[in-house]
């Protein structure tokens, strides 16, 4: 008894150290955000004395709501596209069998561990072979072919899990494989679906390097990539780059947020069979 309350301890310890030091930049950049040069040069760590709005002034001007609107016209259209192809996808590789189904899954899983980086030169030859250089059409796609091998791989793993019993009996009622899909598999696939558009979502919000790779035109820039180029800019106020940082990370918080009742379900989906 007294050692599992000894253990208990220890993870309660070690959840709460990783908690506080996973929430003090985030204290850090929203109280920094409040405050003016002078007050967050004394003091970083302490709250602000009064609500300084200044910062957010500052950081709305210049380009800041064109860089907003184009990385929510990216991750809505990376993830939607995302979110279609691998259900469609997924529910090939689960329900119909042919000939290296499992060669080709896995020579899909095996692109999950391949870095973007290495991507990059064949990625902007064949951009401007295209003429799509700083365009967001370019960036979806891109987003779209990194975003499908964990999409596919997670989809495929939770309609392996979902009970022959219920397809057989949508078969048996005259139900082809395309409305069992629809009207069955789909509707059951609503954690996993959530799950794998808030992941990414998050990966494609805060992606850079590609985004500052491909989009080279002011007008058409992310706003990761807005804030790299306004943080160099303003490096001598502290109080706007943190006010910029908070607006980009708020869109992220209200995802997670929305979508966190169905993260863990989703996580989870596909790790046991059905039956």
């Amino acid at each position: 008894m007294q050692r599992s309350k000894i253990e208990a301890t220890f993870r309660y310890l070690l959840l709460s150290f990783v908690a506080f030091t996973a929430l003090v930049p985030a204290y850090i950049m929203f109280s920094g955000s409040f405050k003016s040069q002078g007050e967050f040069l004394n003091s970083p760590f302490g709250l602000p004395k009064s609500l300084n709005f200044g910062g957010y002034q500052s950081a709305w001007t210049d380009n800041f709501p064109n860089w907003l609107t184009n990385s929510f016209l990216i991750v809505t259209g990376a993830v939607v596209l995302t979110e279609i192809l691998a259900a469609l996808a997924a529910w090939g590789f689960a329900r119909f069998p042919f000939k290296g189904r499992e060669t080709i899954l896995g020579i899909m899983v095996s692109l999950m561990v391949v870095p973007p980086v290495v991507l990059l030169i064949p990625l902007f030859q064949l951009g401007v072979e295209l003429t799509l250089i700083s365009t967001l059409r370019l960036v979806i796609l891109i987003y779209v072919g990194l975003m499908l091998p964990f999409s596919i791989y997670m989809l495929t793993n939770f309609f392996k899990s979902i009970p022959e019993s219920i397809l057989e009996s949508a078969s048996i009622d005259g139900a082809s494989s395309w409305r069992t899909f629809r009207s069955i598999v789909l509707p059951l696939s609503g954690a996993p679906l959530a799950t794998l558009a808030v992941v990414n979502l998050l990966w494609a919000w805060n992606e850079l390097l590609l985004a500052l790779v491909f989009l080279q035109n002011n007008e058409k820039k992310t706003l990761m990539v807005g804030i790299t180029g306004f943080q160099s800019r303003y490096s001598l106020d502290i109080p706007t780059v943190m006010a910029g940082m908070s607006i980009a990370t708020l869109p992220l918080v209200i995802a997670y947020l929305f979508g966190q009742r169905f993260f863990i379900a989703g996580l989870t989906a596909g790790s046991t069979k059905g039956e």
